[in-house]
């Protein structure tokens, strides 16, 4: 059995400036952002994707990342505690981003980048899409440096107690999610996009990736705090936001390929 490490989830601390884990984190998925999204310029041959676009739909994308998963995590998950105190909503350096938040807070932020740009939205969603899943990979890391969203008791030989929950061995559930939505979602992508797509298949793929990842994977992880916890069918509030995604990605992939016949 082992045991969560119990990090100082404060990586540097200089005088009254504290430089958190998680910080770091979004820091190294935004920097691979940038790296990955220009080799796949180089691939595209598109005139109209390049190194300047890479940077402004990256200022983009963190807006709806931080606005939207952090207004996602108060809102879908525990609206109790924080509207307890409004403050803490400020505390993102804490952790608690809801993916799902921040994913609709994405999509709000490169819509209204696209219209000013006058590109279709689609497609740049497509190229955008194979960049996120490393992105995805250390928000996870950061997850399980902080030591929250553990999962559920289990007799697993890779058993792992927080100590800062119980004494019970749970399910590193930060690490299998780190897997398969960020490793595995990641490279299911990138080789899939290296081929020309219809305009929309990328995304349709990403869709179903996640929604279907992050589904296998919360049967694992703790249900969260707040009012939820296991809702209908025994199955938790990140199962339910995921599916919808998967039936849009398998619409969006049915249509991309019929608009391309």
């Amino acid at each position: 059995m082992l045991v969560h490490p119990q990090f100082d989830p404060v990586a540097l601390q200089v005088g009254p400036l504290a430089i958190h884990w998680y910080g770091l984190m979004y820091l190294a998925g935004f920097m691979t952002f940038l790296w990955l999204g220009r080799k796949r310029i180089a691939t595209l041959n598109n005139p109209q994707i390049n190194a300047k676009l890479l940077d402004d739909l990256l200022f983009y994308g963190v807006l709806g990342v931080i606005l939207g998963g952090r207004l996602g995590e108060v809102l879908f998950y525990n609206p109790g505690y924080y509207f307890s105190h409004p403050l803490k909503i400020l505390a993102v350096w804490e952790g608690g981003m809801s993916f799902h938040g921040g994913f609709l807070g994405v999509l709000v932020a490169i819509a209204v980048f696209a219209r000013q740009q006058k590109l279709r939205w689609l497609q740049l969603m497509d190229f955008i899409a194979p960049l996120v899943p490393p992105g995805l990979a250390f928000g996870r890391i950061g997850n399980f440096i902080n030591g929250e969203l553990w999962g559920r008791p289990t007799d697993v030989p890779w058993a792992m107690v927080f100590p800062k929950v119980d004494n019970l061995p749970r399910h590193p559930s930060q690490l299998y999610e780190f897997a398969l939505e960020g490793v595995l979602l990641f490279t299911l992508l990138w080789l899939y996009a290296r081929k020309p797509r219809p305009v929309g298949a990328i995304s349709g793929l990403f869709l179903i990736g996640y929604g279907s990842f992050r589904f296998i994977g919360e049967f694992t992880r703790n249900p969260d705090d707040g009012i939820f916890g296991l809702m209908t069918f025994g199955i938790s509030m990140g199962q339910w936001l995921s599916l919808p995604m998967v039936i849009a990605g398998v619409l969006l992939m049915v249509l991309s390929y019929r608009r391309a016949a």
